[in-house]
């Protein structure tokens, strides 16, 4: 097992937190939940890239970390007008 294996893994706990998060509190709450778990899953496609030798994941690291912010944005305006 690498260095980067041990990262991978000991970053999983800190991933469920805002996941476990995002599914049960309020909506303001699950939005920077949301936010707080895709930051971990970059960083953690990230490690695994490099603890998997596999440089795809860092493409798919870098497509989530584009595409999150606009999404949150879009969610909030549609649950600011229509729920």
């Amino acid at each position: 097992m690498s260095v980067w294996s041990l990262a991978v893994w000991s970053l999983l706990p800190a991933f469920a937190v805002p996941v476990i998060a995002a599914l049960r509190d309020e909506v303001a709450t699950r939005l920077i939940a949301v936010q707080l778990a895709s930051a971990f899953a970059t960083l953690l496609l990230i490690l695994m890239s490099f603890a998997f030798q596999q440089n795809s994941y860092v493409d798919l690291a870098l497509a989530l970390a584009v595409l999150t912010l606009p999404g949150t944005l879009v969610t909030a305006v549609f649950i600011e007008r229509w729920l």
